[in-house]
């Protein structure tokens, strides 16, 4: 008989003394209720490799969603409930917890979200994704710590191998295929060959999937460090295609993404400047395609439509050998949201392009006239256009450097005002 492995000791070492805690408390509460709880999934494979990872998944053999509520009582947690799937998810500190009742899915048809029935580890472990995320630690007493591998995880985490559990897993659920793309990039494994047969074979699934589930995996494999070797992998698959078939993940977009991250926080990945830079290649009615597939909410939708009009409109600031007034600058990027901007600066191939956008983004977008409407009609100006026109005027003068002091914006207006009322009006 093999030795089990027992992962306590990097329980302890890897994770926050308060995560050990917390698992340790839960599975004493679901031991006094006759269940068994387990750490189950991408907490256990991360354990393996030394990698961080503090989102705890837990399983119990029993009921979830009392055990969640029985948390509840003892200590300050936030709780989310999906009765459909017996899942909770509990937030708690700084930390995410999601704990599920131990179930066995079935599938209606390809595409269709599983039907849970409760069920055993060996059935939950059964419906995951790949060998290596189908690995279970036991959290009850005696055998705290104790690896369960029942379908092979260990031996592909040691080969580097992203695994299927059964030939129809892609079938069942088509996401799983960003999914292997995702993983195979972030871990620097490989598809293993069997499942890049049946990965290839099934990519026509992708189109039984929702475009509200296809944009969670994009989003998800933008969220990595570097979404660009997914993208590239997605792309060569002929995966990326299925979003759009004009979509490339290649050396300009990597060159791209990889700007985003020097312009961005680093702790903060630009998942928003990413998708953006990602469609700016696109025709218009190709992005409007995109937004419509992907149910893409209204604000990042936007993005991408004033990226799309923004190349247009940039192309007027492409005058390295003439110098443009800033009143100019201001005028033509005014009004557009800073993420299309700021795809428009990292996207253009045109340095002066790209000096008069960062001047934007940097001086140019915070500029105002010191001086109000109200304080324009006290000097004499009616109310009506005049008033806008004027300010739009003083605004343009203290732009351009020819009035720097609200004294000399108002010494301006008046000069215009007099003007104005010689000639009978402006």
């Amino acid at each position: 008989m093999p030795k089990v492995l027992n992962l306590a000791d990097r329980i302890e070492k890897q994770l926050p003394p308060q995560l050990v805690e917390f698992m340790e408390s839960t599975a004493l509460i679901a031991g006094g209720l006759g269940w068994r709880l387990y750490l189950v999934g991408g907490t256990v494979r991360d354990l393996l490799l030394g990698r961080p990872n503090y989102d705890l998944d837990m399983v119990v053999e029993g009921d979830a969603l009392a055990l969640g509520k029985r948390l509840t009582e003892t200590r300050k947690t936030g709780i989310t409930v999906h009765s459909r799937f017996g899942t909770v998810k509990l937030r708690w500190q700084s930390w995410t917890i999601d704990i599920a009742t131990a179930r066995t899915e079935t599938y209606a048809r390809p595409g269709a979200l599983p039907e849970a029935k409760p069920g055993l580890l060996a059935n939950d472990l059964f419906r995951r994704d790949f060998t290596v995320n189908a690995m279970a630690v036991e959290l009850f007493s005696g055998r705290w710590g104790q690896l369960i591998d029942l379908y092979g995880g260990l031996k592909d985490l040691k080969a580097g191998l992203i695994r299927i559990l059964h030939d129809n897993s892609f079938i069942d659920d088509a996401t799983r295929i960003w999914r292997a793309i995702r993983y195979e990039q972030r871990l620097d494994f490989v598809i293993e060959p069997a499942t890049l047969r049946l990965l290839k074979r099934d990519i026509p699934r992708l189109d039984t999937i929702s475009g509200d589930r296809i944009r969670h995996e994009l989003e998800l494999a933008l969220k990595e460090s570097a979404p660009e070797k997914v993208l590239r992998r997605a792309s060569d698959l002929r995966v990326l295609a299925k979003i759009n078939p004009r979509l490339k993940g290649n050396d300009w977009l990597a060159e791209r993404f990889q700007a985003a991250r020097e312009y961005t926080r680093p702790d903060s990945p630009p998942v928003p400047l990413y998708l953006s830079l990602l469609a700016y290649p696109l025709p218009a009615h190709d992005i409007e395609d995109m937004i419509a597939f992907l149910h893409l909410p209204k604000t990042e939708a936007q993005v991408l439509q004033e990226t799309a009009e923004l190349k247009s409109v940039i192309k007027l600031l492409d005058k390295p050998k003439l110098k443009l007034k800033r009143s100019e600058i201001f005028r033509l990027l005014t009004g557009y949201a800073a993420a299309a901007l700021e795809t428009n600066l990292i996207a253009a191939d045109s340095p002066a392009v790209r000096k008069h956008i960062r001047l934007f983004l940097t001086k140019l977008r915070y500029g105002k006239s010191a001086i109000t409407g109200e304080d324009l009609i006290k000097l004499g100006v009616p109310q009506g256009p005049q008033v806008k026109n004027i300010l739009g005027k003083l605004l343009d003068a203290r732009l351009d450097g020819n009035v720097r002091s609200r004294k000399g914006e108002e010494e301006l207006a008046s000069s215009w005002i007099l003007s104005c009322t010689r000639h009978g009006g402006c």
